[in-house]
């Protein structure tokens, strides 16, 4: 429709129909759409937005956010990037929250939900919080650091209609015991309560009376300081959970506690997705079969149990749709998941001991097991130490629905050990095959051939990582030349430097960000990529003493690179080891 058909469809009707037919509308994607359309849909959309995702939280500034959508209600922000979870940034590299925080208190006092990923929240942040938004009802908190306990006890204390909080993998400093009594007790609103990364000792009393007063509770995450026997008792004052974390699920085995705990569990009868600190513990394991059926996701990730226990438990649990476990399982325990859980959606294998003695038996057979068995599998994270093509090829014919594949083998370079040669063919079948890929992550022995199919073939990947790859430019020059939908590109320690960086600037506009660490790119190819795309921020991250950046020759090789889409210019907050190029 032109511009003067749509402003004659638009005054047809009252700004209320628009706002709510646009509220049918959800993703991103499809509401800027609308945005561009016409003035007069833009004004709308603008003031109906009720949710905004920040996926860089550099890429815009607070004012103009919030400005461009004054009247949001839920707002998720990112700060470092994904490679911080790898210890590759440094400790103060940025990704403070203050600012977003003090903006939000500023111009959104009806702010309702808060998520933040990977980013600094101080106490500060979380006590202007906890003052500022009346109606506030969700904060999550994922992979943050800089707060404490004590910060904490200012969201209990003041979030008075507070249904969500969610802490997950977060550094969390313990300077207030029972920060958990500061719950008021006449508050009942929690739905969903997760305290799995908060390291102190949990006042037992003060957990079973919020969770008894709080009977909409449908998720409740423990810590490891939540031993067996509590954990019974919070099972028997909350039967309506949908999502369990367990605590530590170890301890002398008592026949009146195995009792005790078989009871609580077989009264969870609407029990769907169970996860928890488990230490080979195959008594107690027996306690959970009577909830088995009804489980479509288990987390077993933090569960060092050995493979045949897991595996008579795996296999009861015939509804799965998600399964997280360490490699302890092996290939048998994939293989029976294959032959049990035919619902199985996503698949990640964590590693136990990466670089262990004495490896345990898992390889490329439990990846085809379940690319064989499970027909509905589309998400795939799998940690092994070896793996041949033919097994590559294999999982991409039997599973063409992937849109998620990330294979870490540990060992860099590791070839196809069977025939000594590059992976090459596996993962090009892999991209070849799976045409709604939208994540993969690369490793093993692998040459330029494998990223000029990937260039040719991976049409819908938005997210692609790289590590101990490919022999020279040639395969950056692949990945951006192609690769139409790519948003975000994490490479180390690969052969790629200037030319292929270069030659392909324009791409870099249309991503939310490129990092390279430990390559072959110079300080004198960031300064003209800087130059060239004003639009972009070129950060280079260099902590070896020395010179100052500013003042390097172009030819020195820079250590790590984070290149960024912003409408916000450069940042201010960097530390000596970051400049803005």
């Amino acid at each position: 429709m032109g511009g003067g058909g749509c402003w004659l469809a638009a005054s047809m009707f009252p700004d209320e129909v628009w706002e709510y037919v646009f509220s049918f509308v959800e993703a991103d994607k499809d509401r800027n759409s609308i945005s561009l359309v016409c003035r007069g849909w833009y004004r709308i959309e603008r003031r109906c937005r009720r949710r905004i995702f920040v996926g860089n939280c550099y890429a815009v500034s607070p004012v103009a956010a919030l400005r461009r959508f004054p009247e949001v209600r839920s707002v998720a922000i990112k700060g470092k990037p994904h490679f911080a979870d790898f210890n590759l940034l440094p400790a103060d590299w940025g990704g403070g929250a203050a600012a977003w925080v003090e903006n939000l208190a500023e111009a959104c006092p009806q702010l309702e939900e808060l998520r933040l990923k990977r980013m600094v929240v101080t106490d500060d942040c979380l006590e202007l919080i906890a003052r500022s938004f009346r109606s506030f009802k969700v904060l999550s908190l994922a992979s943050c650091e800089g707060f404490s306990t004590a910060g904490l006890a200012s969201i209990a204390a003041n979030c008075r209609n507070l249904k969500e909080l969610d802490l997950q993998e977060n550094d969390i400093e313990d300077n207030c015991s029972h920060w958990l009594s500061h719950f008021p007790e006449s508050f009942t609103s929690l739905v969903a309560l997760n305290i799995a990364c908060v390291n102190e000792e949990v006042n037992f009393s003060v957990l079973e009376r919020l969770v008894s007063r709080c009977s909409n509770l449908k998720t409740l995450r423990l810590n490891p300081s939540v031993p067996l026997e509590r954990l019974a008792s919070l099972l028997r004052k909350a039967p309506q959970l949908l999502d369990l974390g367990t605590g530590r699920f170890s301890a002398e085995v008592r026949q009146e506690l195995l009792a005790n705990l078989e009871s609580s569990f077989a009264g969870c009868r609407n029990l769907k997705s169970l996860s928890g600190f488990w230490e080979g513990i195959p008594v107690y394991l027996s306690t959970l079969y009577s909830v088995c059926d009804g489980l479509t996701s288990l987390n077993l990730s933090y569960a060092t149990v050995q493979s045949p226990d897991l595996t008579m438990l795996v296999a009861r649990c015939k509804n799965l749709r998600r399964l997280w476990v360490m490699d302890l399982i092996e290939d048998v325990g994939l293989e029976a998941v294959g032959s049990s859980c035919k619902l199985l959606q996503e698949l990640r294998v964590f590693p136990f001991d990466p670089y262990g003695a004495e490896p345990v038996s898992l390889t490329e057979r439990g990846l085809v097991s379940i690319s064989a068995g499970c027909p509905m599998l589309h998400s795939v994270l799998y940690f092994c130490r070896q793996m041949t093509n033919t097994a590559l090829i294999a999982v991409a014919m039997n599973r063409p629905n992937l849109t998620c594949f990330r294979l870490c083998i540990i060992e860099p370079h590791t070839p196809d050990y069977l025939t000594l040669q590059p992976l090459d063919a596996g993962f090009s079948a892999v991209v070849e095959s799976c045409q709604d890929l939208r994540r993969l992550s690369l490793s093993g022995l692998l040459t330029d051939r494998v990223f000029k199919s990937i260039g040719a073939n991976a049409h819908r990947v938005e997210m692609l990582s790289v590590a101990f790859a490919g022999e020279s430019d040639s395969s950056l020059h692949y990945i951006l030349s192609g690769c139409k939908s790519l948003k975000k590109l994490e490479i180390r320690d690969c052969p790629f430097g200037d030319k292929a960086l270069l030659a392909n600037a324009s791409k870099l506009e249309t991503m939310r960000s490129l990092w390279m660490s430990s390559c072959s790119v110079s300080l004198g190819a960031c300064r003209l990529l800087a130059k060239r795309m004003p639009r972009l921020n070129v950060e280079v991250i260099d902590e070896r003493q020395g010179r100052p950046l500013e003042s390097r020759p172009d030819d020195c090789l820079v250590e790590k690179l984070y290149i960024y889409r912003t409408v916000a210019g450069p940042r201010s907050d960097m530390p000596a080891c970051v400049w803005t190029v």
